[in-house]
């Protein structure tokens, strides 16, 4: 899977991906992915995967987290396809979205270890905010985009 490759290369790179994989299943890391359908049609949200010949390459999601605001998850893309605009094109889906359904805002909480990711979040305009869910890890940062000059 796209989510625990790209996640055990950033958080755990000695650890083999089968025993990362087990880690998230086993912690439930992931069941918003396995049950998307539910958590993200039907509540505002989306799920978008990016596919080369039938592969998942990449995945981006958007959720409610109240009437105004809505948060980014699960944007991961295999390091293979960095840099090539498919995270872009991604996020401007999402952003569509965002807009389309209402949404004034949206949030997102990472880890500071995703440096490239954090680098793209704040070159699209994002601005660090306090941490709005209990961090799971102790250097989670939050991230806010404002969609009142969308599309730019």
């Amino acid at each position: 899977m796209v989510i625990s490759s790209v996640a055990q290369r950033i958080f755990e790179p000695g650890m083999a991906p089968e025993q990362f994989a087990e880690i998230l299943e086993a912690e439930k890391e992931l069941l918003d992915v396995d049950n998307y359908q539910h958590v993200y049609d039907g509540q505002r949200g989306i799920f978008l995967t990016v596919l080369e010949n039938d592969r998942v390459i990449g995945t981006g999601a958007i959720t409610r987290i109240d009437v105004e605001t809505a948060e980014l998850k699960r944007m991961w893309l295999l390091e293979d396809y960095h840099g090539k605009g498919l995270g872009y094109q991604v996020i401007l889906r999402l952003f569509d979205f965002a807009k389309r359904a209402g949404y004034k805002r949206i949030y997102l909480q990472t880890s500071l270890q995703s440096q490239r990711a954090l680098a793209f979040y704040r070159r699209l305009g994002f601005k660090e905010i306090p941490v709005y869910f209990e961090p799971i890890y102790h250097d989670d940062i939050a991230m806010e985009f404002s969609l009142d000059s969308w599309p730019k």
